[in-house]
């Protein structure tokens, strides 16, 4: 998925900034604008494959993916949260099984229509906001927007289908009222706001993967995962595509919230896409069922392979100072200060 382009006080047209490093006058400096000016415009030529390529096959859910969910389990034993806690898991009769892979699928689903509202009000946004309507990033973004509904229409079907009845204990006038404060702040933020789009994206990316390639996993499951990732593939692109022009034009505030807010959001964001009321519906405590999960060493390094791939943006727009990861990115992602991966890091 994509994200709004612009500074923190506004949305407004991206442009990439000039280097930090003094530039003399005379044939340097040209010779500068000449590669930013190439720069800009190479992104460019890749927006607009990239909307050639939204153009030429658009996808309709209703004819492209037809079909029912199964009422058995919906997802297999080893793919469920709760494997991690073999103690709890191995108490679950056939039944609790069934009911726990249809509420945690569920909830996965209900996080993905949520999440990409949001998206679609931050691209909503952008367009107001860009004074060049003709620009390649406004296309695709329309481009995107048409994906991302028919989307959330196929997981509206889904949810239909599987009728969950866990109830989010997160689903709070409180945090309502919270997302209602903090949502316009995000968008008015676009590199942090890409990074969170990012995170939004390689998680369920990596979930809908393992589901689709599993033998065990309910075929109408199969068909939308993978239906869902081949233009998912597009926007992610899209979105690592803005990062490097949102970081250079970003102020020291927003930068700050990148390095040392946006690796706490992102593991919030991985922890709570099956919340704690799935529990509860096959007679677990739900907080203290969804805290066990999460500290797991399995839970964790799925985690880290979830969020490691948004370190590579990170890390080509320079945005750690000295190339040194922080540590909160570093718990995210399961890498040291160098960004490597702590296994590859302790095995050299």
């Amino acid at each position: 998925m994509a994200t709004p382009t612009g500074t923190e006080s506004g949305p407004q047209t991206t442009t990439l900034a000039p280097s930090t490093t003094s530039i003399k006058a005379g044939p340097t400096a040209n010779t500068a604008s000449n590669h930013n000016t190439g720069a800009s415009r190479t992104i460019e030529q890749r927006i607009e494959r990239l909307s050639t390529a939204s153009l030429k096959r658009i996808m309709d859910p209703d004819t492209e993916v037809p079909g029912e969910v199964g009422p058995g389990q919906v997802l297999p034993d080893e793919l469920l949260t709760l494997a991690d806690v073999p103690e709890l898991f191995e108490t679950l009769t056939p039944e609790q099984r069934r009911t726990l892979s249809r509420e945690e699928f569920a909830s996965i689903v209900e996080t993905g229509i949520r999440f990409e509202s949001v998206l679609m009000a931050g691209f909503s946004m952008e367009i107001v906001g860009r004074r060049d309507l003709t620009d390649p990033r406004v296309t695709y973004l329309l481009h995107e927007m048409g994906e991302e509904t028919r989307h959330s229409r196929l997981f509206v079907r889904l949810l239909t289908q599987i009728r969950p009845t866990a109830k989010n204990p997160l689903d709070r006038p409180v945090v309502h009222f919270a997302e209602k404060i903090v949502m316009p702040f995000l968008m008015g933020m676009p590199a942090l706001f890409c990074l969170l789009v990012l995170s939004g994206e390689e998680v369920p990316d990596l979930l809908q993967k393992m589901a689709s390639e599993h033998e065990d996993t309910d075929p109408m499951i199969k068909a939308v995962s993978k239906y869902h990732r081949q233009e998912e593939a597009r926007h992610l692109a899209f979105a690592r595509l803005l990062f490097p022009e949102q970081w250079a034009a970003a102020g020291p505030i927003q930068r700050f919230l990148v390095r040392y807010l946006g690796s706490r959001i992102a593991i919030g964001m991985f922890d709570t896409i099956v919340h704690p009321g799935v529990y509860a519906t096959v007679g677990l405590p739900g907080w203290k069922t969804w805290k066990a999960v999460n500290r797991t060493a399995g839970r964790t390094a799925l985690r880290h392979k979830a969020l490691r791939p948004l370190l590579n943006p990170l890390l080509d727009a320079k945005a750690f100072r000295g190339g040194r990861v922080p540590r909160g990115w570093q718990r995210a992602a399961g890498v040291d200060r160098h960004g490597r991966d702590l296994a590859s890091a302790a095995a050299a």
